[in-house]
């Protein structure tokens, strides 16, 4: 069978960005999902479409057919009370490199890096990680089966489900699910990023505050 739209493609893969190896799924613990339904970028599954299992695959994408340049207007400064819950400044979540989920304008999380801390201001960086980078990804297909109606429905881990419903299913962003080796909670290097860098409130947040603390924001274990 041949990975097409409306198939359950399981896959094995590592992906390599300036030399080093960025993100990896094993054929012990592979990708998966349904082919065609937007929950990977474009080019990776143009790239992978009619492989049968078995099969290997060597393509690099550029930025514009990954993520995107580095969008300056994506980096942006906060005030240091926006870190605030309680009253307290959540310190732990103030480090460079650090990914802090933020409430964006429409309500939804989005992941931004810390990149400065200054006394009074936080530097936050809402690029996708990847953004600007040139991404080179080998592989293989492992599996390739026909979807069931209820995964066509609800999404292979339940990610087309409403948000209160799909609980279950380990979240990275905007309805993908990512199960490779070394993913955090949180990030997808290949599965389509947030575009959506505002920062502001939530109901019960003030401006650009951190989604951490009261319950907010947090998937449901």
């Amino acid at each position: 069978m041949k990975v097409d739209k409306n198939k359950v493609v399981k896959l094995a893969y590592e992906l390599v960005v300036d030399g080093k190896v960025a993100d990896k799924a094993t054929q012990d613990r592979p990708l998966d999902y349904i082919h065609g339904t937007h929950m990977l970028l474009p080019k990776f599954e143009s790239e992978v479409e009619g492989k049968e299992p078995g099969d290997s695959f060597e393509f690099t994408l550029t930025p514009a057919e990954g993520y995107g340049e580095v969008d300056q207007t994506q980096i942006i400064d906060l005030p240091k009370t926006a870190f605030m819950v309680d009253g307290k400044l959540m310190e732990e979540f103030l480090v460079v490199g650090q990914m802090v989920p933020m409430m964006s304008q429409d309500g939804r999380v989005v992941q931004g890096i810390v990149r400065e801390v200054s006394d009074d201001s936080v530097k936050m960086d809402f690029n996708h990680p990847m953004a600007g980078k040139t991404l080179n990804f080998k592989g293989n297909i492992v599996e390739v089966r026909d979807a069931t109606e209820k995964e066509l429905t609800e999404g292979l881990h339940g990610e087309f489900l409403p948000p209160e419903e799909h609980h279950h299913c380990k979240h990275h962003g905007d309805g993908e699910c990512c199960h490779g080796e070394g993913h955090k909670d949180g990030e997808c290097c290949h599965g389509e990023g947030h575009k959506d860098g505002e920062c502001c409130h939530g109901e019960g947040h003030e401006d650009g505050e951190c989604c951490h603390g009261k319950g907010h924001c947090k998937d449901k274990e």
